[in-house]
């Protein structure tokens, strides 16, 4: 039996590339599992039934690789679960089919190819964080505070009147969002108090 198996990250993407392409492959419709989660995501489902459906001499099927591993590790891990359970393992866009000695060789070297392209990613992104940030341009999601909102929260954190979590309210923010732009009330030394009149 073939059973079919795609994903795709967020419920807003649509999988009907995947699907499509797995009923050409002569997967039946009703033995198509779609996870809707991130590729590093531990937890998926439909994945979890499939490799509980699975049966020797059945055969999974899926598009790319990159839809069923969360890592090489996970790609060789699960490719040698199936071949000792005596799954097949066939991905139609890449053309691999473990059931031959040259798909067994190819899923390797494949799952490691993939894993060096996520690794190039992750090092082109950092490099690219790190020049923005050497020409004073800084990454990351835009600020949820103002400097406005930030100087009156420090202000009402200072007195001491209010609670992080009374001040977060105030401002229509989480709290934990508060805390990386509040500095500790600074306590005064001895040198800052003011003289002594006798």
């Amino acid at each position: 039996m073939l059973i079919g198996y795609a994903r795709v990250s967020t419920h807003d993407q649509n999988p009907s590339h995947q699907l499509d392409a797995l009923v050409r492959s002569g997967v039946a419709e009703e033995n198509v599992h779609v996870d809707y989660a991130s590729g590093a995501k531990a937890s998926r489902p439909q994945l979890d039934l499939v490799l509980k459906l699975l049966r020797p001499d059945d055969q999974l099927v899926i598009t790319r690789l990159d839809r069923l591993g969360r890592s090489v590790l996970h790609l060789i891990t699960l490719g040698a679960e199936l071949r000792d359970r005596g799954v097949g393992l066939k991905v139609v866009e890449q053309g691999i089919d473990t059931t031959t000695a040259e798909g067994r060789a190819m899923f390797g070297m494949l799952s490691v190819l993939a894993e060096l392209q996520r690794e190039l990613i992750v090092a082109n992104t950092r490099d690219g964080l790190a020049a923005a940030r050497a020409r004073g341009k800084v990454g990351g999601r835009p600020s949820k505070v103002t400097a406005a909102q930030v100087a009156h929260a420090q202000q009402l954190y200072d007195a001491g009147g209010h609670t992080v979590a009374q001040i977060a309210a105030l401002l229509g923010v989480r709290r934990t969002t508060l805390y990386g732009h509040l500095t500790p009330a600074r306590r005064q030394l001895p040198s800052d108090r003011p003289p002594h009149r006798t």
